[in-house]
């Protein structure tokens, strides 16, 4: 078991923004998936994101507004939203005091396809093994 610590990880800041990324932890590529950290000060927002990966953010603390295409979405702690590929959105922390900690795993389109083929495939030679 391995365990990762978003205090002690090391930090890089985009804005006012502290993100600990998954790739100092020396994962390679032991996941099918990236991962941060990101935490949100209170009052304040990320810049206006927008990537080619789906993005799977759960909101480890506080409570995120996140707003896409002019819509906005509130996302309680223990919750979680997914962003589609190339899909604009603001994460936004409106809390006066308390801060917004997310967690999000992030990974292409096309890892996620190429995946769910393996899977279905060995899901097949299961059922094969199975009848014979």
């Amino acid at each position: 078991m391995r365990t990762f610590d978003v205090v002690t990880g090391e930090s890089l800041f985009v804005n006012d923004l502290r993100v600990v990324r998954w790739e100092q932890y020396g994962l390679g590529s032991t996941m099918p998936f990236q991962a941060m950290w990101y935490s949100v000060p209170p009052g304040d927002e990320s810049p206006i994101d927008q990537h080619p990966e789906l993005e799977l953010s759960i909101v480890v603390a506080g409570t995120a507004h996140v707003v896409v295409g002019g819509t906005e979405t509130v996302v309680p702690h223990g919750n979680a939203f997914l962003l589609d590929s190339k899909e604009a959105h603001v994460v936004q922390n409106r809390s006066a005091d308390e801060p917004l900690m997310v967690f999000s795993a992030y990974w292409y389109p096309e890892a996620a396809t190429a995946a769910a083929a393996v899977l279905a495939e060995r899901s097949a030679e299961a059922v094969a093994v199975g009848h014979d």
